[in-house]
């Protein structure tokens, strides 16, 4: 059997899945991405890689609102321009996987007749009840409505240029339209729990070189980039309570500077800078420590010497983080949202606080570190439940396969 995988920012959430099939002797695996978005460190034997180049546009005279849906077909049209070379060359899939959020997925069905395409479908957008117009701080205007309900046409393509398709949880199918959901599966794309877990001996040295290890008392809080998606600005206004209240406390946050979800700033401002400098002078600086993005294994070991982890988000695509971090057998206080509501149990696995209300964060955060002890059974259910329901070998790999019909 012949699986192309197709992602823009190839391997993205194919990267485990890619890697597994490459390893079964009747399967080859291909990956195409955009050649300006992959970063190209990833390499895994038996999974060769094509790149195509998006054509440059002009879009002054496009809509605002169409922008995106213009830029999605011009790169589904580019990426065929770029596999009819290979096609010639007898490129012939039986299985096409597909992140159809850019477009890629419009023209491979008809293409690729014979194919059977099945598309990972991330979010489907709503102006209302959802992350759009959630957080006061950042009220939608009329705009952002219209704009967002545009947006949705290259999902609502996509849904019908694929014949199947999966969504990673329950929460995000069920964002989509009812009457395309019999057609989503749901697969979450996998946590590697063999390799994240918890260590009693994980040790962290710092850039400053502070050493932190598994026993200390780590605060600890994990985003691709520090933002307002990802409730940064709640954590950072909790964050003087705490450190007040729990002097031997250090805090770890991981991420960078830029901005994944969240509202683009204007040019050298940053959602970083901006709410770290709404806590400026109360905060004890030598006891937080910004990392920026971190190599997986440095990653890892800190959730391995975190105390408390701290996850939040808008009702939104779930972050792997969260999950990653309860596989560690971190001690959760997540955000009572709905994406984090579909893994967490409020009292049983972890925490939950209203996300706007960075008093009751502190609150709780403050108990946690000072009774490390009386959470030893609900850092061990966090870990459980992500072995049950979210480890790629003996839940997501099966049902891939499944999908596949490998």
């Amino acid at each position: 059997m012949n699986v192309l995988f197709v992602h823009p920012n190839f391997p993205g959430q194919f990267r485990r899945i890619a890697a597994a099939l490459s390893h079964i002797p009747s399967v080859n695996v291909m990956g195409v991405g955009d050649g300006s978005w992959m970063k190209g460190d990833w390499a895994h034997e038996g999974v060769p890689v094509i790149a195509y180049t998006p054509i440059a546009v002009d879009d002054s005279c496009v809509h605002p609102w169409t922008k995106p849906f213009d830029a999605s077909i011009r790169r589904g049209e580019q990426l065929l321009r770029t596999l009819s070379i290979h096609k010639e060359q007898g490129l012939d899939p039986d299985v096409i996987v597909v992140h159809p959020g850019w477009g890629d997925a419009f023209f491979l069905r008809d293409y690729f007749p014979c194919a059977k395409v099945i598309g990972l479908f991330e979010y489907y957008y709503h102006v209302r009840g959802a992350d759009v117009g959630f957080d006061p701080d950042f009220p939608s205007r009329l705009d952002d409505i219209f704009r967002i309900r545009a947006l949705n046409a290259t999902q609502l393509l996509a849904l019908d240029s694929c014949d199947d398709g999966f969504c990673p949880t329950q929460w995000q199918r069920s964002r989509f339209p009812e009457v395309w959901q019999d057609k989503l599966s749901v697969i979450h794309d996998g946590i590697d729990t063999a390799t994240v877990l918890p260590c009693d001996s994980a040790c962290l040295e710092l850039s400053d070189g502070t050493v932190l290890r598994a026993g200390d008392e780590v605060l600890t809080f994990v985003s691709r980039n520090l933002e307002p998606y990802r409730g940064y600005h709640i954590f950072m206004r909790a964050l003087p309570a705490i450190l007040k209240a729990r002097p031997n406390c250090h805090v770890v946050v991981v991420g960078g500077s830029d901005s994944s979800y969240s509202p683009a700033l204007p040019q050298g401002e940053s959602y970083f800078q901006r709410y770290l400098s709404e806590v400026e002078g109360r905060l004890d600086m030598t006891r937080v420590h910004f990392t920026g993005a971190l190599d997986f294994a440095e990653y890892v070991r800190v959730l391995q010497v975190s105390r408390l982890h701290v996850y939040l988000t808008y009702p939104f695509i779930l972050s792997w983080s969260m999950l990653e971090a309860m596989s560690a057998g971190c001690l959760i206080l997540a955000s009572a949202t709905p994406p984090v509501e579909e893994v967490i149990q409020d009292g049983v696995n972890g925490m939950l606080f209203q996300f706007q209300s960075s008093q009751m964060l502190s609150v709780k955060a403050i108990h946690a570190l000072a009774n490390a002890g009386d959470y030893s059974d609900m850092r061990a259910s966090a870990r459980q439940t992500v072995v049950n329901r979210y480890d790629f070998e003996t839940v997501s790999l099966p049902a891939y396969r499944r999908l596949l019909e490998i």
